[in-house]
């Protein structure tokens, strides 16, 4: 083939004289570089190369990474993992060689993608998230994605919908509003971890967290720093009572000092913020995690004391009391999985009780975000997460039920980001709130910053202020609402209501 007979083919004599065109409209000072990168814009992108390999979390226990190739650049993604995978959510899948990684390696979902999904793929459009997604799912042919893995594919559609911002040439927050139809991108208000009991610390304490939301903010830069000054201050005050053994921390985090109950872990929590002066504007909230301490129908918070385990039991409606006693002593305006996740009745008692701190109305709370606006204060969110375990069908229940009032949503339960799109949209249509949330084994994968932005939920749960891989989230956040600028909006008191 000939020098013209090639040109002529690819029609490269037209699109190159169209470059320098381009470039003497621009009368650019580097005609050189101006038309390279016009060149590439005139390229559709498609996938080119999908490399899939294992790495370790936060917690040292290996999970998936991608590297997705296009012709505009390589887009890295890898997956977080919890605790225990859920019988309702998407498969995580493991090798199970107990010689390797005590059977956690994920060499299995690697060679998924490098061979099965690299070859569905290559060759379709980044910014055809749904499509991309589908192919992968009838990939798998199963319902909870058992063949392939959730985590191979979450890491792929994840790639995947990075790869579709950079060929639009938008931030990836605003490729998701795209995707999602929303036009409202907002800073959430984050919900900082600042102690840790449960299977995330070595402590006593029998709840999995006590957090804190500066929802008085009006930024969320200020916010972030609200958060750290509290978590600074906390620290001393640990350090004050507990010595410094005290100020350990747990795996997303939080302070695990030796706590004999969770009343000891609010008064903490509330002289640190009487210490920063934000008393006013930072709320608490608390994870139950009680499936943890389910025995049958019964609750044990003594179960991780070995002397006093088993001798005193509570009841649903011992649990229902409780919570409303915590309520009414401190500023809670959240608390997420207060029962076991079966426990289906008393969830939806608590659920409708919905008792407003300030004027003692009994509220159904899938209500509560219009009461907040006559009296202007804000009433507890009961959060689902081992109760939903971000499924479509255990979601639909709760909402038909009117069981919890907030989805905890965690995209790896789902694997895929077109699915997590679609649950949002369930929550929201029910006026529900959304929390979108970290993993215990987290990566510095900052993905669900950009999700939270982009569909607007208004909260996000991903630790302490403290830990690179919880701060690779928050980070990102604040560069969020630096590119916004005058346009960036932080949820604040509005953040059930977004």
């Amino acid at each position: 083939m000939s020098v013209q007979e090639y040109l002529d083919k690819h029609m490269l004599s037209r699109k190159i004289e169209d470059a320098v065109n381009a470039a003497v409209r621009a009368k650019t000072p580097d005609p050189v570089l101006f038309i390279s990168n016009h060149m590439r814009k005139v390229v559709p992108s498609v996938i080119t190369k999908i490399k899939g390999r294992q790495i370790l979390d936060s917690r040292g226990i290996p999970t998936v990474e991608v590297d997705l190739f296009t012709n505009k650049g390589s887009f890295r993604a890898s997956v977080p993992s919890g605790h225990v995978t859920g019988m309702y959510e998407a498969v995580e899948l493991r090798d199970g060689d107990k010689g390797m990684y005590l059977g956690n390696s994920v060499t299995r979902a690697v060679k998924n993608i490098n061979e099965k999904i690299s070859e569905t793929l290559i060759g379709m459009d980044p910014t055809l998230q749904s499509q991309i997604d589908q192919a992968m799912i009838d990939l798998d042919k199963t319902e909870k994605k058992g063949q392939l893995g959730a985590n191979a594919m979450l890491a792929v559609s994840i790639a995947a919908c990075k790869a579709g911002a950079a060929e639009k040439e938008i931030p990836l927050y605003k490729h998701i509003s795209d995707l999602s139809g929303k036009t409202n991108p907002t800073l959430p208000v984050p919900a900082f971890t600042v102690i840790s009991g449960g299977k995330h610390a070595g402590n006593n304490l029998a709840i999995q967290e006590i957090m804190i939301l500066p929802i008085g903010a009006s930024r969320f830069e200020e916010a972030l720093q609200m958060g750290s000054e509290t978590y600074h201050h906390l620290k001393a005050v640990i350090k004050e009572k507990y010595g410094e053994q005290g100020c350990n921390v747990g795996e997303d985090g939080g302070f695990s000092p030796n706590l004999s109950s969770v009343q000891e872990g609010l008064n903490l929590v509330k002289e640190a913020i009487s210490r920063t002066g934000y008393s006013e504007k930072i709320k608490m909230a608390i994870d139950v995690a009680a499936t943890t301490f389910c025995i049958g129908t019964k609750y044990d918070l003594d179960y991780k004391f070995q002397n006093k385990s088993g001798q005193n039991f509570k009841s649903g409606d011992d649990m229902i009391k409780m919570y409303e006693e915590l309520c009414a002593a401190y500023p809670i305006v959240s608390i997420e999985d207060p029962f076991d996740k079966e426990d289906w009745e008393h969830v939806k008692r608590f659920s409708d009780l919905g008792l407003c701190q300030v004027c003692s109305l009994n509220l159904g709370l899938s209500f509560v975000y219009i009461h907040t606006r006559s009296c202007k204060r804000i009433c507890s969110q009961v959060v689902g997460d081992n109760l939903l375990m971000s499924n479509h069908k255990r979601i639909e229940r709760a909402i038909h039920e009117s069981s919890c009032t907030a989805l905890l949503l965690k995209v790896n339960q789902i694997g895929t980001v077109t699915e997590a799109l679609e649950v949002v949209k369930l929550a929201k249509d029910a006026h529900w709130g959304v929390v979108v949330s970290h993993r215990s084994g987290e990566t510095e994968d900052s993905f669900i910053a950009d999700l939270s932005v982009g569909l607007a939920m208004g909260q996000i749960k991903t630790g302490a202020p403290c830990r690179g891989e919880r701060l690779a989230k928050y980070n990102q956040l604040l560069r969020i609402e630096e590119e916004l600028g005058d346009q960036a909006v932080y949820a604040g008191e509005d953040w059930r209501a977004t």
